[in-house]
């Protein structure tokens, strides 16, 4: 079989604007980025904003674990299903990092013959969104620093800047440093620190933002440092708000691209499940469930993270009703968490198989505490079997929940109809009751002891020193009444990544907690999560090259 980007490369794009014609957008409400990429103008959700909402299918997935579980590739092929089957669909996704593009992870695109495309540009400068995001971060930074230099009339202590830089690259030499070296002119030395760019609290106001009124409010309102009085200063304070606005003028516009077989797909913000919220924009979701009778949206690495954060941040803050929950796994990904090692994933074995499934168990079961209907997507590897295979339909029976088999990577939206034809029966049956894991009013503590113990499992939760104050002052200041971030290893239910399956009699650890005032949550920092990736020891980086007529190889 073809690589994914040679995959890519010879799928016959659709122009973007026949695209946009049969999603039901008008030619004036398209600002075109080439032949086939476009953002969406703010007309669009004017004129549509009364028509009543299409149905909202989340895509999410056991804990993710090197042998890859396919969640975009499943749910740009269910997008492409549910158009061969003659369903007004319409895919909401994310937009990648260059870190994890050049790091290890790779795109974000998805797979095989289940890809949205044009999948160069996507997985590189795409629209400029990233670039924008990480220019409008680190002018607030620029311009907090230039205040210091320039008299500091607020007072502002340099010892207790909040605010970090970004970059959209994996680089762990930049995750500790000091600045203002070389002497008075050059500014003040403090300590400062770099994060990715998706981990930005800028990323994630631009995803939760209504409009552009609201992004300007959400920047003014980013609580970048304290004084030496200990009161907060915030953006708005540094008179940034405006300038970081103007940068983002366009980035908030939501993006239009197509799947392999010109389903139209809106792929909007970027943020990360394990450090941020891991969802796309609330403007892409919102506008996808005006356009299609059915919006298909995912949540980053495995249901304990995106889906939760989904659930229990967005949706509540954009005011969305799910109605159904894919759960993916693979056969391969259950065997790893039974205990087999990458290297013997593709031998037969029911034994791991049956130890395994307990991961999946658990993601079902939390799923169900937010009144969602789930299926189970089993992404087809060809070394499954049928014995294997029938072990886990048995399973998921014996759960009363639904499940299919996905062969979306090799068959394309073909591959995908027996998963869609569970989801619309999903969908008829109309059993959606959502309502969020926990409520606003409770303190900010038993908020992250609800989704640890109720979400992760975990037997106790051990919220060091340093964050129990923080928290306490984060109360103080009028915000305890904002939902919970964690930032947490993906590969395991628990902070420890190690532990596979489903772990139990663990300490989830709590290290560091600080306000997002501008996103609207606070984000709790557990186990050893870094918020600047480094590269591994091989980067895909080194296998990417462009020849000599721009034609782009190693991307995958």
């Amino acid at each position: 079989m073809m690589t994914d980007i040679e995959i890519a490369q010879q799928c016959t794009m659709q122009p973007i604007t026949e695209v946009a014609q049969r999603a039901g957008l008008l030619p004036d409400e398209l600002e075109l980025y080439g032949k086939y990429k476009a953002k969406i103008s703010g007309d669009a959700w004017q004129r549509l904003k009364d028509k009543p909402d299409g149905k909202l299918v989340l895509v999410t997935a056991i804990n993710p674990t090197p042998a890859g579980e396919g969640k975009t590739t499943t749910t740009v092929g269910l997008g492409q299903a549910m158009a061969q089957m003659g369903q007004n669909a319409v895919i909401a996704l994310r937009e990648p990092s260059l870190g994890p593009v050049f790091g290890i992870k790779g795109g974000a695109a998805g797979g095989g013959y289940a890809q949205v495309v044009p999948m160069e540009d996507i997985n590189l400068h795409f629209t400029g969104d990233m670039h924008a995001i990480t220019a409008a971060n680190n002018l607030l930074c620029a311009m907090l620093d230039n205040h210091l230099q320039q008299g500091n009339a607020l007072g502002i202590d340099p010892r207790r800047v909040l605010f970090p830089r970004v970059l959209d690259m994996n680089d762990r030499a930049l995750r500790n440093l000091t600045i203002g070296l070389g002497g008075k002119v050059n500014g003040v030395p403090r300590e400062d620190h770099f994060m990715i760019t998706v981990a930005s609290e800028v990323m994630a106001i631009l995803c939760l933002a209504n409009d552009l009124a609201d992004l300007k409010k959400r920047l003014g309102d980013i609580l970048v440092a304290y004084t030496y009085a200990g009161e907060p200063v915030h953006a708005r304070d540094l008179k940034a708000d405006g300038a970081m606005t103007a940068l983002l003028k366009d980035a908030i516009k939501p993006n239009l691209v197509q799947t392999l077989e010109g389903t139209p797909c809106l792929m909007h913000g970027g943020p990360f499940a394990n450090i941020a919220h891991g969802c796309n924009s609330v403007q892409a979701t919102k506008l996808a469930l005006k356009l299609g009778d059915i919006a298909i949206t995912e949540a980053g690495f495995g249901a304990d993270l995106g889906a939760e954060k989904f659930l229990d941040i967005k949706c509540r803050a954009a005011g969305l009703n799910p109605s159904c929950v894919v759960l993916v796994a693979t056969v391969r990904a259950l065997k790893y968490n039974g205990g087999i090692p990458k290297t013997e994933l593709n031998t037969p074995n029911v034994q791991a198989l049956e130890k395994g499934i307990a991961n999946l168990d658990a993601h079902v079961e939390n799923l169900h505490k937010f009144g969602l209907p789930v299926v189970v997507a089993i992404n087809a590897f060809p070394t499954d079997t049928d014995e294997e295979m029938e072990f886990i339909d048995a399973h998921c029976q014996k759960m009363g929940v639904r499940v299919a088999r996905s062969e979306v990577f090799a068959k394309g939206g073909a591959g995908g109809k027996a998963l869609a034809e569970q989801v619309l029966a999903v969908l008829d049956e109309g059993r959606a009751d959502y309502h969020p894991l926990y409520v606003l009013e409770q303190p900010l503590e038993d908020k992250i002891r609800t989704i640890a113990t109720r979400i992760y499992g975990a037997k106790e939760v051990n919220i060091l020193p340093a964050a129990a104050k923080e928290l306490a002052n984060i109360t103080a200041m009028g915000y305890g009444n904002l939902p919970i971030c964690m930032a947490k290893t993906q590969y395991s239910l628990s902070d420890d990544a190690a532990l596979l399956g489903r772990p139990t009699d663990f300490t989830i650890t709590v290290r560091t907690a600080r306000l997002s005032a501008g996103a609207g949550f606070v984000v709790c920092e557990t186990g050893a999560i870094m918020t600047m990736p480094g590269l591994p020891k091989k980067p895909a980086a080194e296998a990417i090259d462009v020849d000599n007529n721009g034609k782009i190889t190693g991307l995958f």
